[in-house]
């Protein structure tokens, strides 16, 4: 494996922002690497990669219309390309496994978690799989249970996003769009939604299954769209320990007063706000109510963000670098990743601020040198 000494750039380490010479040896930060290959990172930001711990932008990359579909390969490959040159090194997919029909159904998911075993050597990125349960596709239970084993483990999030469909007068307005994903008429969907309904009696103990099942197998589960503290307290009772995009501030109070971690949508800090009208992500960043950003469904958000959060100081970015990158590796059960300490696997970006905004120059992921924006211009 080779070994490199990045020299002339300012590294970010616990938040703060030093000059000094980053060395690679054996796939870890090291102290030193005698004969290294030497890369002048003058005017370089030298950060840890971004860890993502929910992102669905993938698919759009199979499904970019609905009804229409790329193969497997070609649309995982694609999101490892916008992984690594958005500066995320480690990225879990969110893979919904719900009770519809198409993109999110429980074959969908076969097929992907297939594929993406069979690619796993040809990534740049570290591509892990976030099981995206929704709570009433109950058929889909013996399955998930049966991927807590996958490896590298996943993590198990709880999710709820559509028994509501017919009685929450905002999510009644996307019905259409979802009968489209799922390739069903509108009426179709909506008998739909009544049949998975009638099975509410099943899901509390299901739920209950999985959370023991996923502790007894060490993965980490979340809670999705939590919005109160009582359901909070619920979760937590299970397991259930990372509260994932609260929908409310009490909620993530609540998280955060018991120690847990918070996610919260870059696309949120970066459009200045929720596009449902949840908390705020930059305020809650600022009163210590979110400890991680996620790139949810826009890989270029994380970096994005980060960099807006600094509002254009070198010094500032490295202060919130934590919630792309340090906390998101901690929540995942990942650390000490996410950081330059020694003896870190080493997950590396070169990242220069521009007037366009951030801009990835290289990219390093276990201390292996996997994209050059350099390179690919001198291609």
């Amino acid at each position: 494996m080779a070994s490199y000494r990045l020299t002339g750039g300012q590294i970010i380490r616990d938040g703060t922002l030093a000059a000094g010479d980053l060395a690679i040896a054996d796939g870890v930060v090291a102290e030193a690497a005698p004969g290294a290959r030497v890369i002048d990172a003058t005017g370089l930001i030298l950060a840890p990669g971004i860890v993502d711990l929910h992102g669905d932008g993938f698919e759009r990359n199979l499904s970019p219309r609905p009804g229409v579909y790329f193969d497997l390969d070609t649309a995982l490959m694609e999101t490892d390309a916008q992984l690594v040159t958005n500066g995320i090194t480690t990225a879990y997919l969110a893979l919904t496994i719900s009770w519809e029909p198409g993109l999110r159904s429980l074959d969908q998911g076969r097929a992907l978690i297939a594929a993406w075993q069979r690619l796993r050597p040809h990534f740049m990125a570290d591509i892990r799989i976030q099981l995206r349960w929704e709570i009433y596709a109950l058929e889909a239970a013996d399955q998930i249970e049966a991927w807590l084993s996958l490896d590298p483990a996943p993590m198990l999030a709880f999710n709820d996003h559509y028994l509501n469909l017919l009685a929450d007068g905002r999510e009644a307005d996307k019905v259409a769009k979802y009968a489209a994903r799922s390739g069903l008429s509108e009426a179709e969907f909506r008998a739909l939604i009544a049949r998975v309904g009638a099975r509410a009696d099943e899901v509390p103990g299901t739920i209950a299954r999985l959370a023991t099942a996923a502790k007894a197998a060490g993965v980490i589960c979340l809670a999705h769209d939590e919005k109160s503290p009582e359901v909070r307290h619920d979760h937590r009772a299970l397991g259930i320990d990372v509260c994932e995009f609260p929908l409310t501030r009490p909620t993530a109070e609540d998280a955060i007063a018991k120690g847990e971690h918070t996610i919260l949508g870059a696309p949120n800090v970066l459009r200045g706000g929720s596009h449902i009208g949840a908390i705020d992500a930059a305020p809650a960043i600022a009163d210590g109510l979110c400890t991680c950003l996620a790139s949810d469904y826009y890989y270029p958000a994380q970096l994005r963000a980060a960099a807006k959060l600094g509002n254009g100081s070198a010094e500032a970015l490295a202060r919130h670098w934590a919630v792309v990158s340090t906390n998101p590796a901690a929540a995942a059960g990942m650390a000490p990743r996410g950081t330059l300490t020694a003896g870190a696997e080493a997950d590396v970006i070169a990242l220069r601020l521009t007037d366009a905004g951030p801009q990835t120059e290289m990219v390093f992921r276990a201390g292996n040198l996997v994209w050059s924006r350099a390179q690919r211009a001198a291609a």
